[in-house]
């Protein structure tokens, strides 16, 4: 009983060492950059790591879609009707990468206007439940995927709310708004065409911390689509219709994870 005591006695000791350090830490510790967020104007870099996902509709069947019209393919293991159900999701995320600068421009002690402009580089596989067929390729195996790349530029306008700092960190929600122009190269003989511009709401939160000559944040941020990005079926009568005439509407979405340096 008196091991089990000691046993006890230990890991209460080491706490409340630990924990009286913390405290006078916590009271000596030296703030940086304490008129950093008195600026009227500062400007930094920043960097992310982002997913790009769409919110999907699908026409089900695909008759359901007006303007589909069946087409006569010899080489299809299986033609399809209009009472054929046709569906896509995108698969498992693939990691891309943002990058752009800031510009910040204090409003009050609490509130901040941040432009952002930059650009993001990313990729969205749509999984069909049926083989994607593609003229412009010739695949080895049976694919159920088609692969729909894009580099936007990014015109983001963000208000950042800031609390009350504690020593070198301060926490923050931000939310705005975005357009972004996919610059990627878009052929008309695409299976699946996106419209170029996109708007979407963004909403986001995260933490400055302030070291001895720079402000460093991480950031969290969630970005959707406003309007369906779905775009023309192939131009061309060498692909197939049906890729494009299943789907309803595609909304953009991304989340991204910032690095801010300022």
């Amino acid at each position: 009983m008196v091991i089990l005591k000691k046993l006890i006695a230990i890991p209460v000791l080491f706490f409340v060492f630990c924990a009286g350090n913390l405290s006078v830490a916590q009271k000596m510790k030296l703030n940086h950059l304490t008129t950093f967020d008195d600026k009227v104007l500062h400007f930094g870099f920043t960097l992310g790591i982002n997913t790009f996902d769409f919110g999907i509709r699908n026409y089900l069947p695909i008759g359901t879609n007006p303007l589909f019209k069946p087409e006569v393919w010899q080489l299809d293991p299986k033609q399809i009707g209009p009472d054929d159900v046709v569906m896509a999701d995108v698969s498992d995320p693939i990691p891309g990468f943002s990058v752009g600068i800031i510009t910040n421009l204090r409003l009050t002690n609490s509130l901040d206007l941040r432009f952002l402009p930059g650009m993001s580089f990313g990729e969205r596989d749509l999984t069909y439940n049926i083989p994607v067929l593609d003229n412009l390729f010739d695949y080895q195996e049976t694919r159920y995927s088609y692969s729909i790349k894009s580099t936007f530029i990014d015109l983001p306008f963000h208000v950042k709310y800031k609390a009350n700092r504690i020593n070198n960190g301060r926490p923050y929600i931000m939310m705005g708004t975005a357009m972004r122009i996919d610059i990627s190269k878009t052929a008309t003989e695409d299976l699946v065409g996106l419209t170029p511009i996109g708007y979407y709401a963004e909403i986001g939160a995260g933490w400055d911390y302030y070291f001895q000559f720079f402000r460093f944040s991480v950031e969290a941020k969630a970005s959707f689509g406003l309007n369906n990005q779905l775009g023309n079926n192939p131009g061309t009568a060498d692909q197939r219709h049906y890729y494009s005439d299943a789907l309803r509407s595609l909304h953009s979405r991304i989340f991204t994870l910032c690095f801010h340096f300022e």
